[in-house]
């Protein structure tokens, strides 16, 4: 007889991928067959996020387009979760009928008994406490076989105004050290070198269970590991990086040299507002400080425009402190005033024609900074770690140490026939550059 075909679209961030993969592994377990794409599909699971505006909008719209797939015959049955469904939960089940199941992130081990539910026409709404659903667990691997994200812990415990995410998941908690070593070293065992470390905020990993940031001591751990090549850092709060950490980041060979530091702004005025601290100086300071102890690391950060509160000279300011420092990597969003937010209700909202002009301003500045960083590279010798073949371009292309997938650039390279594979690591010599991506020969 033939399976049930389930396929999960996933949207978000590579937090919502991580439980995509779980979900994955426990249909695999069951009597539903995983599919990859929409087309093939039965039943259709809408992993949504909920954190800013377009990304709630971006997951109605996703479900509407699913439920035309319904009205059509297509699919049988669509099922929302993620975190705009924990979030909007009874707008979800009265706004979008077309759901047939809405379930939290508590639910996360019900998936199997709420597609059996579905299937025999139940609509279903399941929303268990968050804070027993499990981290651990198998997962199946959805990014290409060389490199995975390893999910550290999960909620958040800064209580940063302008943000819901501690109000959706909950607050911190982390995984135990040993069942993450154990899951590394069997992402080695499938062939997996570059391991991508993710959390609300890795830099605070461990405090909750052992009293202390025992991100170093991990890190130490995931070196001994055969295999891993690579291990790479996310969303580190600059106030939480210790002069600990960024040691074992330079005395450690596996770690690449790059970490992502979510700054949102450098105004005192603005980030006291946010519920952040520290000031243009303190960051100045600290971004100095992990550049002297980490030689030739790439930085990326994250800042927000329109923060209510935010005039001319706050947002010159942050203009004046990226212009300064030049970061090798940014992103920037206008800011999205998130129902239940202190920051939703502040008085001297910004307009949204204002905070896009000013968000527009940064990225240009940025790409002009981007530009000049990609030319400083040509004629430079990289390890790239090899992801596919473009048979349009003709040729292959990678990342490098400084690129994290799908928010950095690539490096597109020539290579005799049979040299390379996906998932080598190279040494590829830069000639030019592409917008955002740079452009090199194989020198192996």
């Amino acid at each position: 007889m033939d399976r049930t075909k389930i396929y999960v679209e996933t949207l978000g961030c590579s937090k919502n991928l991580v439980r995509t993969q779980d979900f994955y592994r426990r249909l695999d377990y069951s009597n539903y067959e995983v599919v990859y794409s929409p087309e093939e599909a039965d039943m259709i699971v809408v992993n949504t996020c909920g954190f800013i505006e377009d990304a709630k909008k971006e997951s109605i719209e996703q479900i509407l387009e699913f439920g035309k797939l319904k009205e059509e015959g297509r699919i049988k049955k669509i099922i929302v979760t993620g975190c705009m469904a924990e979030r909007y939960r009874e707008e979800v089940l009265k706004e979008l009928p077309e759901c047939d199941a809405v379930i939290g992130l508590g639910a996360n081990g019900d998936i199997v008994d709420t597609l059996n539910a579905v299937m025999k026409g139940e609509r279903v709404a399941r929303f268990p406490d968050k804070s027993c659903w499990s981290l651990e667990g198998e997962r199946l691997q959805t990014t290409p076989g060389f490199f995975a994200y390893l999910r550290i812990s999960d909620g958040c415990n800064n209580c940063c105004t302008y943000c819901a995410i501690p109000k959706i998941r909950g607050g911190l908690r982390s995984r135990e050290m040993e069942n993450i070593l154990q899951e590394a070293r069997k992402l080695a065992q499938g062939g997996v070198k570059e391991l991508i470390l993710v959390a609300q905020d890795t830099t605070l990993y461990g405090i909750d269970i052992y009293g202390r940031q025992m991100l170093p001591e991990l890190l130490e751990k995931l070196c001994e590991i055969d295999g891993i090549k690579w291990i790479r850092l996310l969303y580190c709060y600059p106030e939480h990086i210790t002069d600990r950490l960024l040691h074992v980041m330079a005395s450690q060979e596996k770690i690449v040299k790059y970490m992502d530091i979510p700054i949102q702004h450098v105004s005192k005025k603005v980030l006291k507002a946010m519920n952040r601290p520290g000031d243009y100086q303190t960051l100045k300071d600290k971004i100095a400080q992990i550049r002297s102890l980490v030689p030739g690391i790439v930085l990326r950060t994250t800042v927000m425009t329109g923060f209510p509160g935010e005039g001319e000279e706050e947002f010159n300011e942050l203009c004046e402190f990226l212009n300064e420092i030049r970061f090798e990597r940014l992103g920037c969003f206008a800011f999205s005033p998130e129902e239940g937010t202190p920051a939703a209700e502040m008085p001297n909202q910004v307009e949204d024609r204002v905070k896009q002009r000013r968000r527009d301003i940064v990225m240009q500045e940025q790409s002009r900074i981007a530009f000049e960083y990609n030319n400083e590279q040509i004629g430079k010798t990289m390890n790239i770690l090899v992801e596919s073949y473009d048979r349009y371009a003709g040729c292959w292309f990678g990342r490098s140490e400084a690129d994290a997938p799908d928010i950095d650039g690539k490096v597109f390279f020539t290579c005799p026939p049979g040299k390379v594979k996906p998932g080598d690591i190279i040494r590829v010599q830069i000639t030019d550059t592409i917008d955002w991506d740079l452009v090199g020969e194989c020198c192996e």
